[in-house]
């Protein structure tokens, strides 16, 4: 007799905190299905009747990173209220960098994930999609920004929105392999340094030519 729905659904959260907790703990490389079950204090068998394989099991925790990702606390994003524009996009990206231990954990397991996502064409796929939503939602502020002349109508909002995402994942990457050289501090402040780069055009005008790639 198969459970009932409730007892199923309580089943599959139980599940889903078990792998969060073997991916806080030991990343993408260390997620198995053993390792699930022993989270769980219950066997392999009864984690196969949710996962067949190992993709499959792959394929939930990715979805797990997203949900937690997305239910995380957002204390810039908060911070800024109503705000819009510049200060919305700045608040965006700051709750995107490791600044504290638990946004640090997070960024770990998402790193993880991209090994895991490159290696399988539809995981990758999926991967670009959910980056490709947060770059949409920039550009959003970006095109606020521009409106409001805090940053130059020149460049495509895309291109900003581009730009500023690659600049914060690079930043992340740095800040988790060297954070004693990339504090909490430093990392803001070159984050404010290149929304200023960003913006030192807006009262220049369309017309004004840009600056030549790879030049400070």
């Amino acid at each position: 007799m198969p459970p009932a729905r409730g007892d199923h659904e309580a089943r599959r959260r139980e599940v889903s905190e078990a792998v969060w907790q073997v991916l806080a703990a030991r990343g993408f490389g260390g997620l198995t299905l053993r390792a699930v079950a022993a989270q769980m204090g219950a066997t392999t068998g009864l984690l196969t009747h949710y996962f067949p394989g190992k993709r499959a099991l792959l394929q939930h925790a990715l979805d797990v990173l997203d949900r937690r990702s997305a239910e995380r606390p957002r204390p810039a994003a908060e911070q800024a209220g109503q705000a819009a524009g510049l200060v919305r996009l700045r608040a965006m990206l700051l709750d995107i960098l490791p600044l504290d231990a638990a946004s640090a954990a997070s960024n770990r397991i998402w790193v993880g994930s991209w090994d895991v996502a490159l290696t399988d064409p539809e995981l990758a796929e999926e991967h670009a999609a959910r980056y490709r939503r947060a770059r949409e939602r920039m550009t959003g502020y970006v095109a606020d920004a521009q409106r409001l002349g805090e940053l130059p109508s020149g460049p495509a909002a895309e291109e900003i929105a581009a730009a500023a995402q690659s600049f914060v994942l690079g930043l992340v990457v740095q800040a988790l392999f060297a954070p004693g050289e990339f504090p909490p501090e430093r990392q803001v402040a070159l984050l404010d340094a290149h929304l200023a780069k960003a913006a030192a055009g807006a009262d220049r005008g369309p017309e004004t030519p840009p600056v030549p790639a790879g030049e400070s």
